[in-house]
């Protein structure tokens, strides 16, 4: 894969991410979620992103997701497939999208001629997604697709996004990253979660989070924690500040054959569009304003 081809990719990637993941904080989510009869809380994350995989048991849900403690996963799963069956929560799924870009971006937006055209290049991007090795990817890749443009997109690049993911991943286990590692030393670019949500919503404790950083630092890639009870702000050595380029870099590379079938200028089309969505998005409040990104530019 030629190196400016993933760059650009992998650029066109990040940038229209938001549009997928504004469904987690949407405020139809919980209610919806709620309604399909599963309990308040992170049950509403887990069996929902997990849904389009089947009924699932904790360990699926915990390495695909990857960061999130097992315990924290095995609080919700597997009951949340007792109270609600998969299919439900696909469904409940499409329908938080579905009122949350409205919302987002206006009925006359999702009725425009842009959103079906940027719909039409997502899907051309999400339907090359090759399964092999790709678990959450693949459960997207067998739903249905919608009617509605804006769905359509939503679903693309659902796909897109997981197929990305899933790359991901395996770099990550090839770097010898755990789960916690990984946040860890994501969370120390400064350019993902915050300290605290990243610990609070991926269920580590402060005792964990600073044995991660001094298993970490033993390895040369996060300074030393500082110890005590409180989570310690995680600093990336030299080292670790390489291997998270390496990563970001190899994650372009992994990721980018599907986008490539929308040739170049379909996919500087797709960023146009795509891109004027996730401004408007973004200013109409598609993300918490304070306390869970330290920059928003990870989405």
């Amino acid at each position: 894969m030629d190196t400016d081809v993933a760059t650009a990719t992998g650029r066109l990637a990040r940038g229209l991410e938001p549009l997928h993941a504004q469904v987690y904080f949407a405020a139809e989510a919980e209610p919806a979620y709620r309604e399909a009869c599963l309990e308040e809380g992170r049950m509403t994350y887990f069996a929902p992103r997990a849904a389009p995989m089947g009924p699932v048991g904790p360990s699926v849900v915990t390495g695909t997701f990857y960061n999130f403690s097992p315990d924290l996963v095995a609080r919700f799963i597997p009951r949340a497939w007792s109270l609600a069956t998969a299919d439900d929560l696909v469904a409940a799924r499409f329908a938080v999208a579905d009122a949350s870009l409205r919302r987002l971006l206006g009925d006359d937006a999702v009725a425009s001629p842009e959103m079906a055209e940027a719909a039409r290049l997502a899907r051309t991007a999400a339907e090359a997604v090759q399964p092999e090795g790709r678990p959450l990817a693949a459960g997207h890749l067998d739903l249905g697709w919608p009617t509605s443009p804006h769905l359509v997109l939503w679903h693309a690049l659902s796909i897109l996004r997981e197929h990305r993911g899933d790359g991901h991943i395996a770099l990550l286990l090839e770097a010898g990253l755990s789960g916690l590692e990984a946040l860890l030393t994501a969370t120390a670019t400064g350019s993902g979660f915050t300290v605290a949500f990243a610990m609070a919503s991926r269920g580590w404790t402060p005792q964990q989070w600073n044995a991660g950083i001094d298993a970490l630092a033993g390895r040369g890639l996060l300074e030393p924690a500082g110890g005590g009870d409180d989570a310690a702000e995680p600093a990336l050595t030299e080292a670790g500040s390489a291997l998270r380029k390496r990563l970001e870099d190899a994650t372009d590379r992994l990721g980018a054959a599907p986008w490539t079938a929308l040739g170049t200028d379909g996919a500087a089309r797709l960023g146009e569009l795509g891109g004027a969505f996730v401004r408007t998005a973004m200013a109409n409040g598609a993300f918490p304003a304070e306390g869970v990104f330290a920059s928003r530019s990870r989405g």
